[in-house]
């Protein structure tokens, strides 16, 4: 049907009076907002932030790019210039604390880390909450090192778990391992896989992060950033339960003198670590303790006994260069 000209504009005119009349969409106020747009309101001197950025740099962090990647993280730590509790260099600190111990493999790369970040922390960064015995402010890396120091002191005083947790974790993983095995032989070699409880792998990412400590304490150690004393005290408490020894403190004692023992070892401490390595043989003697540990005691000591050369060396991280050289 054609329409007049008239009865056009008639019709148009009737279409725009209906568009005048509808009320405009009112914005919730928790809409959703892509995070491209979301990302442009974000603080960048907010912890959320900071975490998000100093995480990433975190991932990014290899041998190759060490040095430029690490003056990033340190530039983010040097924020606190302009705090007065040091929240954002703590914060960095945090984060880097974990990754250390997450990743045992990159110990001694994080350690360099720390070291770096103790030299370049700037002496504008401080806390008014902690003084000398002066009452003067701890600045610079003397607070990034109280900090990192107080934070593996605290993890390391802790344990991988308390021994109730421990206890209860084994459990489940023996009612685990029963339900799987019987689940298997009911359904024959396609089983599926076996999955244990969460509280088992909760166990297991304890222990895990237990020897990453252990490790990288060890690694600062060699960088000087920890005193023999405090070593010392370290390899102490570790053995300090002879009579009734806990696995996870004879297992992450190995571990850290198998990283500090050849350092460690020195004329004047020969006298320590004969005693030491005295009540490790007699763990290593002692019928309760479980063969995998005893297997462990006893690499160590021959292991010092080989004037700390290991039988097999362990190839650790690497850059592409050296590695494509070894080709």
């Amino acid at each position: 049907m054609h329409l007049s000209p008239s009865q056009r504009q008639q019709q148009q005119q009737q279409a725009l009076g209906e568009l005048e009349s509808v009320t405009p969409l009112q914005q919730p106020e928790d809409r959703w907002i892509p995070k491209t747009r979301s990302r442009l309101a974000v603080d960048e001197n907010s912890p959320e932030f900071i975490e998000r950025k100093v995480k990433g740099l975190l991932n990014k962090l290899t041998l190759e790019n060490f040095d430029s990647v690490s003056n990033q993280i340190i530039s983010w730590a040097n924020k606190s210039e302009n705090e007065k509790n040091g929240a954002t260099m703590i914060l960095v600190i945090k984060l880097v604390f974990e990754k250390a111990i997450d990743d045992e493999h990159w110990s001694e790369m994080y350690a360099r880390l720390c070291r770096k970040m103790m030299e370049q922390i700037s002496q504008n960064v401080q806390d008014d909450n902690s003084r000398n015995n002066l009452g003067e402010p701890i600045v610079g890396g003397h607070l990034f090192r109280r900090y990192l120091l107080n934070m593996c002191q605290e993890h390391f005083e802790r344990g991988w778990s308390q021994k109730e947790s421990a206890q209860a974790a084994a459990a489940l993983k023996a009612a685990d391992d029963k339900t799987a095995e019987d689940a298997f032989k009911a359904n024959g070699e396609n089983g599926g896989p076996v999955l244990y409880s969460d509280e088992y792998y909760a166990l297991l990412r304890a222990k895990r992060q237990g020897l990453g400590l252990v490790r990288f304490i060890g690694e600062l150690f060699k960088l000087q950033m920890l005193t023999e004393r405090i070593m010392h005290e370290c390899i102490k408490k570790l053995l300090s339960k002879i009579d009734n020894p806990e696995e996870e403190e004879i297992e992450s004692l190995c571990r850290l003198l198998t990283t500090v023992g050849q350092a460690l070892d020195t004329p004047k401490a020969k006298g320590h670590m004969d005693i030491y390595f005295g009540r490790m043989q007699m763990l290593a003697d002692n019928p309760n303790v479980a063969s995998r540990i005893r297997s462990k005691l006893l690499d160590v000591i021959e292991l010092r006994q080989r004037s700390w050369r290991p039988r097999n060396a362990t190839a650790g991280p690497s850059t592409i260069a050296r590695v494509r050289e070894q080709v």
